[in-house]
């Protein structure tokens, strides 16, 4: 698993991607810091969190997209197929790479809390929380696209797809509250990511919205493997 890791990491900066997604993470985060901090005055970082969340939902389909598509594209998933690693040890070794990059990016907010704290007081219980909370939000979304990743040979389909499921977060946020269905009401009510994530940027560091991340997490992490194990012995 680890020599996957590193490999994935040598190919995220050996090639543009790595260094875009992070460059457009810490560009979103340098503006929303001015403005809502720097310029607007604000002396707490909720705020950018919040922002960020929107933010990560189109960045994160754009760093997940190659992880396995183009593997399959250029035939070297038959080298991992046949290679002694597991199929477990090669999806965490690229989804943990993955991670890495993104909560490299999103530690600009850490450094942005570090020039605040020169200006104002800031509480870091809460600034840590809500970084907690970007990253399981990420890792949700990073194990989702990369298991959409496992369905094609392309890039660009992997990312579409990725964006449509960014769409469908952003959807259920604005249909719940508008549905007649008691049933459909309260699926959309517990998928809810930024119902989820919301309370990460308010200090609230609530176990049932950690588990839930972890497990959509886990879940698609489990059927990526499984989809790389069926392959495997097809």
């Amino acid at each position: 698993m680890s020599a996957i890791f590193l490999r994935e990491i040598r190919a995220y900066f050996k090639a543009p991607l790595g260094y875009v997604f992070v460059g457009a993470t810490c560009l979103f985060a340098g503006l929303y810091f001015y403005a809502y901090n720097l310029f607007g005055g604000a002396a707490s970082l909720d705020s950018l969190f919040s922002a960020l969340f929107s933010v990560e939902l189109f960045l994160i389909p754009i760093l997940t997209m190659r992880l396995l598509s183009e593997e399959r594209r250029q035939k070297t998933d038959q080298l991992l197929l046949t290679s002694p690693v597991s199929g477990m040890g090669i999806i965490l070794g690229k989804y943990l790479a993955a991670m890495a990059v993104f909560a490299l990016a999103a530690g600009v907010t850490l450094l942005d809390a570090a020039v605040l704290d020169a200006f104002a007081r800031v509480n870091w219980k809460l600034t840590l929380g809500s970084y907690a909370g970007l990253v399981l939000f990420g890792a949700a979304l990073v194990a989702i696209c990369l298991f959409l990743s496992s369905l094609t040979e392309s890039q660009l389909i992997a990312a579409v797809s990725g964006f449509s499921v960014s769409l469908l977060v952003i959807l259920l946020d604005t249909l719940a509250p508008i549905l007649d269905n008691a049933v459909l009401k309260a699926l959309c009510g517990y998928l809810n990511f930024a119902s989820r994530y919301a309370p990460f940027t308010y200090g609230v560091f609530a176990l049932e919205n950690v588990i839930f991340f972890l497990s959509i997490a886990g879940l698609f992490l489990y059927l990526t493997t499984a989809r790389m194990e069926r392959r495997r012995w097809s």
